[in-house]
């Protein structure tokens, strides 16, 4: 065989090598991907029987503006995924990044505008996924717009998922701003 032919086997073989890694590494990440939960099923874990109606709430950019100055957090989506019981409990829907990838979460409040509860619905980061775990989420219980949550201080931090941490925190702080300024209304 003469240099040349073997050569090009090497590489060949280094190409068919690095492709199939890559492969697997795409498999691998896609595999950690995750639904929990459908959003009936939150609604059921977070209000029970409770009927709720959806609420059309398209935030304007005045009060965008404004949840982002009480929040220190900017306001993805003008367009609320809200619904709202006859007793003043809403419950909202909404996504947050995690490190790469968006994080599918409900928020049930209070008809004071504390955190009732939240669930995670679906996780699509390769690794973080702790922050489902329910001590942690219950941290949140009970808070409300008063006080703007910060990660490390009122909100333990979870070592290998700060970032996951921090966005759910930064998501409360905007979604109970937002109460404040525009659900309470409702």
């Amino acid at each position: 065989m003469s240099s040349n032919t073997n050569n090009l086997s090497r590489r060949k073989m280094l190409i068919t090598s690095i492709f199939t890694s890559l492969s697997f590494l795409s498999i691998s990440r896609t595999a950690h991907a995750k639904q929990f939960l459908s959003t009936s099923q939150a609604k059921a874990i977070l209000l029970g029987k409770k009927k709720t109606t959806k609420m059309n709430i398209t935030l304007t950019s005045a009060e965008a503006k404004q949840i982002k100055k009480l929040s220190k957090v900017r306001v993805r989506h003008k367009k609320i995924n809200a619904y709202k019981t006859s007793s003043g409990e809403w419950l909202i829907f909404d996504q947050v990044i995690g490190k790469h990838e968006n994080i599918d979460v409900a928020f049930a409040l209070t008809n004071r505008g504390k955190i009732k509860g939240i669930e995670i619905l679906a996780y699509r980061e390769t690794y973080g996924h702790e922050v489902r775990n329910k001590k942690w989420r219950q941290q949140f219980h009970g808070k409300g717009p008063e006080k703007r949550l910060k990660l490390d201080r009122e909100i333990k931090n979870i070592s290998g998922a700060t970032l996951s941490c921090s966005h759910i925190t930064d998501a409360v702080n905007r979604t109970t701003q937002m109460w404040k300024l525009v659900l309470s209304k409702k």
